[in-house]
């Protein structure tokens, strides 16, 4: 069933607008009385299409319910800036895995190095495809992909974290052994090409970062966001 999502539901009708109302009708070419998810905040609320147009299509909300695909953690992926367009297929898997935000941080050793501006034209294209990923997995929310952040600021967020972690790979512990538990916030820290600097892992290490391994290979920066949200996800439950 075609999935939508929509910033605030009031009552037992919901009107979709936007690009949404013009593929609705023109590209899906739905009809009045069929029926199509509509997610809003983590609740999905199964509803039947009343009007049809360019400019809106009005919804009659048949049944709501929480989200049974959303996690039972917050985590949130603190991803170095890779080269290339690897922060877009990023992106895309951490949505599908589970992540609830993404943010890019600019690190020692990352050898894309984009200023505010240039990265905020990139920004809307990445949080575009968090949607379509959001939307093909079944998710109940839309994870947000925010601004870049410095390595500083990110050491402030992930001590905020109930559990913050660094994939650190000179070693660490190893996830099993990091006391990850259902219903946390989780922080999750991935290096760029190279990884990180000692200095950075021993920073995060100061303020009660934990660092973890993910084996005795070296794994590519965008093989090891996917294969470290799996592995958490796994261990609280969630796939």
């Amino acid at each position: 069933m075609p999935r939508f999502f929509v910033e605030d539901v009031s009552g037992d009708e919901i009107i979709i607008s936007g690009p949404d109302a013009v593929h609705i009708g023109r590209s899906l070419r739905m009809r009045l009385g069929d029926e199509i998810i509509i997610c809003c905040k983590g609740m999905e609320y199964r509803s039947e299409i009343l009007t049809i147009s360019d400019s809106g299509v009005m919804c009659r909300v048949l049944s709501c319910g929480k989200s049974k695909c959303e996690p039972n953690v917050r985590l949130t992926l603190f991803q170095a800036m890779p080269k290339s367009d690897k922060l877009e297929f990023i992106v895309q898997k951490a949505v599908e895995l589970g992540a609830a935000e993404i943010c890019p941080v600019l690190t020692a050793r990352c050898v894309s190095r984009p200023d505010e501006k240039s990265f905020r034209k990139k920004l809307e294209r990445l949080n575009k495809i968090a949607l379509e990923a959001a939307k093909q997995c079944g998710r109940g929310v839309v994870p947000k992909v925010t601004e870049m952040i410095s390595f500083n600021e990110c050491v402030e967020r992930l001590k905020a974290c109930d559990i913050g972690l660094m994939c650190y790979e000179n070693g660490g512990i190893n996830l099993r052994e990091a006391e990850i538990e259902s219903g946390k916030s989780i922080g999750l820290f991935i290096g760029s090409e190279g990884g990180f600097e000692p200095d950075e892992a021993g920073r995060c290490a100061d303020e009660g970062i934990r660092l973890v391994g993910l084996g005795n290979r070296i794994l590519r920066c965008e093989t090891a966001p996917i294969a470290a949200l799996s592995i958490i996800m796994n261990l609280t439950g969630n796939m």
